[in-house]
């Protein structure tokens, strides 16, 4: 099915999250719409799903004007769509989720779950899925729970399947798996949109290539486009895509994570004996799909967590059972994974923010009152040096871009004397400019002589980071090995295959 997309525009309020896109996809294409988080490749592939109305602009299937009033009518009309986060029900089967929506009935209005069986069992063996009918979505990997999205699609007829950010929770593995499904799908005739801001992924699978830049198509490329090519597209400018470090020459052992474990509320096990060193003058990155206890591990070395055990020794000194407050004075910088929700008050002002944790005394408070004319000077030194893009330090944080909000968080825990620097997600949601800035500033940290610590998602960013690499794995560390092993080794470890 041919699909076509002419003038698209969505505004919400003063903000135009698509201006005019036009896009073709060919029957049997997969069309890549690259760029980064922000950029308004969810909001147009929204509007085609009938989850917005454009304020602008035409859907065409097949050179045929439709209209979509929700997700019904669009799957109804052939278009499926995986979104980034999975709408499944954990506690229903694969075939009662596949089933969900437009449920097979038999006479007198019973449920015909043989039926839906029927139709698993036929998508699974046309594209080599093997899933089993009658699993329980909560009880397979991920990997395999996209695969339950793409049936569900495939099950309702969809001609044209969009692919939202497939592959952020995938392993290499899955995500290389993922490839081949796609190209299968395309095969068969499925015109498929791929949604994504990974390089290597579009130059992988694409037959073609639109770049979308602050809701506007700003070019297109082939997939035999450089990668240097389209994050110049992606960011309009140049961007070095490579980081450079000097030879590792670290130091003793600074910090020390020795049997940390902790628990939730009802006794589940989050941290199960998790240890590692980590030595002065080196970066040590944390691997795996989110969800394997990152997060637990950061905000327990902070002190955010309770009902932990083990023991945390920064310079020698014990940090497990200290206050955040205590532990941030003892000279640890941290990035948290959510700047919006834990790193800023998007309220207040650059100045403001960069002050924070800071506050209790010199030089930015002299007694019980603020030194308005140090935390002003402060904060255009820090918007200079961090090349933060606004109109001056009275701007509130909420108003800047994903990247500028990133670079306030780095400018505050980089600005002071650090012992340890943590940064979780650090280029989450942010361009490809200022990914080649944070990289820069997180390696000079390093060449420092300071202990650094990194969790990532993205494994581009692990290795190029990292001196050595710690992979979770439901809570534990299941092997710590060289910053240059193969990915398709450290896709087996982030699936819980142990050395």
């Amino acid at each position: 099915m041919k699909l076509e997309l002419r003038g698209i525009t969505k505004r919400f309020g003063s903000l135009t999250a698509n201006d005019a896109i036009s896009i073709t996809i060919e029957p049997g294409e997969i069309h890549a719409l690259l760029g980064e988080n922000g950029a308004g490749k969810s909001t147009l592939m929204n509007v085609l799903f009938g989850l917005y109305q454009a304020d602008e602009g035409q859907i065409l299937l097949d050179d045929v004007p439709v209209a979509f009033s929700g997700p019904g009518d669009a799957m109804r009309a052939g278009v499926g769509m995986v979104h980034q986060h999975f709408m499944l029900i954990p506690v229903f089967t694969v075939a009662e989720n596949v089933m969900l929506g437009h449920e097979p009935t038999r006479f007198g209005g019973a449920l015909d779950l043989p039926e839906a069986r029927k139709r698993v069992r036929e998508i699974s063996a046309r594209f080599g899925f093997d899933l089993d009918p009658d699993a329980l979505v909560e009880d397979l990997p991920v990997g395999i729970q996209q695969r339950v999205e793409i049936i569900k699609a495939l099950s309702r007829d969809a001609k044209v399947l969009v692919l939202d950010e497939p592959t952020a929770v995938l392993t290499p593995q899955e995500t290389d798996e993922l490839m081949t499904i796609m190209k299968q799908l395309a095969a068969a005739g499925t015109s498929i949109v791929f949604i994504t801001h990974k390089l290597r992924e579009v130059q992988a699978v694409a037959n073609r290539i639109t770049i979308i830049r602050l809701g506007r198509v700003v070019g297109s490329a082939e997939p035999t486009a450089s990668s240097q090519e389209l994050a110049s597209l992606m960011v309009g400018r140049e961007v070095d895509l490579t980081v450079d470090k000097k030879p590792l020459e670290a130091g003793a052992d600074s910090f020390v994570v020795t049997d940390l474990t902790h628990f939730d509320v009802n006794g589940v096990t989050l941290l199960d004996d998790v240890s590692f060193t980590i030595r002065k003058g080196e970066i040590l990155a944390i691997a795996g799909v989110q969800g394997n206890g990152q997060t637990e591990l950061t905000e327990a070395i902070l002190g955010l967590r309770h009902r932990v055990k083990g023991s945390i020794t920064l310079n020698g000194r014990e940090l497990l059972g200290s206050t955040p407050r205590h532990i941030l004075e003892s000279g640890v910088g941290y990035v948290p994974e959510d700047r919006k929700k834990d790193g800023l008050v998007g309220e207040f002002t650059i100045a403001e923010n960069l002050m924070l944790d800071r506050s209790f005394a010199g030089p930015f408070t002299n007694r019980l009152s603020v030194d308005f004319g140090h935390r002003d000077d402060f904060a255009r030194s820090a918007i200079g040096e961090f090349d933060i893009r606004t109109p001056g330090p009275t701007t509130a944080a909420g108003r800047l871009s994903g990247g500028n909000q990133q670079k306030v968080v780095l400018a505050r825990e980089l600005s002071r004397d650090l012992a340890l620097f943590i940064a979780s997600q650090p280029t989450r949601g942010v361009d490809v400019g200022s990914i080649e800035f944070i990289h820069e500033r997180i390696v000079s940290v390093r060449d420092s002589g300071v202990p650094v610590l990194i969790v990532s998602t993205e494994l581009d960013e692990v290795l190029a980071l990292a001196d050595r690499i710690a992979v979770m794995y439901r809570g534990r560390i299941i092997d710590i090995v060289p910053a240059n092993t193969p990915r398709a080794k450290l896709g087996q470890l982030m699936a819980g295959v142990a050395s």
